[in-house]
């Protein structure tokens, strides 16, 4: 039988590669880009996905490489609300949220791969997708065609295998830009979060290796936003974006499936994306496997598990989003007042907590 093809070598398309190989499923992994990218806009590999990777070895890598969060600051205008200080073992995982840029966590996936004997092909473009009752055939720039019993399309928020399946990708997409930046700084914490709060503006901090961390701003220019007793060094990366919550009509379609930011993109509040992709992977990794071995309604149940969960995300993190974005009088005083008395209620704490470490849902497996 001919290999399952993945198009798509981010962490997604990585992680579905890893999950069906060890699987016993061969794959082959294509992506358009020439090499890995060396720059990451995911950072948080949050308990869940250390759960799902556990067994490959990924997990106990990032974890050894990675820095993980005790803690999150929250001020307003500079001036201290709460600290929420997780307990992880009451989070029902047995790890942290784990700060690690996407290409080391890529560059573990890689790794484990290729000590399975699976490397990914580079420069490989999809140019088109067709599929019949038995076989999707797969053509690239290159000129060469391939044929395999299943699709799983990984190629992000601009997916051609989307396009190809006239999949629309509705939702809202807003104007206002955010801007990024990695840095080397002196003065934050190295092991919690810093999110400070202000009227129609938020600057969020995370730490990930010594003295580097990954900031975050909206509604003020970043270089602005840092407090004044930090002392700013290099700066080793810096990008501008706008934030759109998206989810496209259906994740499958016959024998072709999507994952990740093909599937679903949302802000980064919460740190999801790269984590609910994951997910995806390895929910398609099941259903791919049982659906090869002769449950033939397998693939269809890709679809029926995976859009509900993902969707019920992307409505929550634009939910909190645009909580966050509110300039308004009513949000901004519930910014300042809702944090100190919701830490009086752990209960409250670790449910919400619970939407950015991936355990607000269970992965069901048909």
């Amino acid at each position: 039988m001919p290999p399952v093809l993945i198009i798509g070598a981010g962490p997604v398309g990585l992680a579905a590669a890893l999950f069906l190989t060890r699987r016993g499923v061969s794959v082959r992994i294509l992506d358009a880009d020439a090499a890995p990218h060396a720059t990451s806009r995911a950072l948080a590999v949050s308990p869940r996905t250390l759960e799902l990777l556990t067994d490959s070895g990924v997990a106990a890598a990032i974890v050894a490489e990675g820095n993980r969060v005790d803690g999150i600051r929250l001020f307003y205008d500079g001036q201290p609300l709460a600290t929420v200080t997780p307990d992880w073992s009451r989070m029902g995982s047995p790890y942290p949220m784990t700060i690690l840029p996407q290409a080391r966590s890529e560059a573990h996936l890689i790794a484990a791969l290729s000590a399975l004997g699976v490397a990914v092909e580079r420069g490989r473009v999809l140019t088109c997708l067709n599929q019949t009752d038995d076989a999707v055939t797969a053509v690239f720039a290159d000129g060469e065609t391939l044929t395999t019993p299943l699709l799983f399309a990984a190629d992000g928020a601009h997916s051609v295998a989307r396009h190809a399946l006239n999949i629309s990708f509705p939702g809202d997409s807003a104007s206002q830009a955010w801007h990024l930046m990695d840095a080397e700084i002196e003065g934050p914490p190295t092991d919690q979060v810093w999110v400070n709060f202000g009227v129609g503006r938020a600057f969020i901090c995370l730490p990930y290796a010594g003295k580097t961390v990954r900031l975050f701003t909206f509604g003020q220019p970043l270089i602005d936003s840092i407090p004044r007793d930090w002392r700013l060094g290099e700066i080793r990366w810096r990008s501008d974006f706008t934030v759109s919550h998206r989810i496209a009509d259906r994740l499958s379609v016959g024998r072709i499936a999507l994952g990740g930011d093909a599937a679903h993109i949302h802000s980064p509040i919460g740190g999801r994306g790269m984590n609910l992709g994951i997910e995806d992977a390895w929910v398609f990794s099941a259903c791919a496997a049982d659906f090869l071995n002769g449950e033939t309604s397998c693939i269809d149940d890709y679809d029926r598990l995976r859009r509900p969960a993902d969707a019920a995300v992307v409505k929550t993190i634009r939910a909190i989003t645009r909580f966050v974005t509110d300039d308004g009088f009513i949000a901004n005083t519930a910014k300042r007042t809702l944090p100190p008395i919701a830490t009086r209620f752990p209960g409250l704490i670790n449910r919400a907590l619970r939407v950015g470490m991936g355990l607000d849902h269970p992965i069901p497996l048909r």
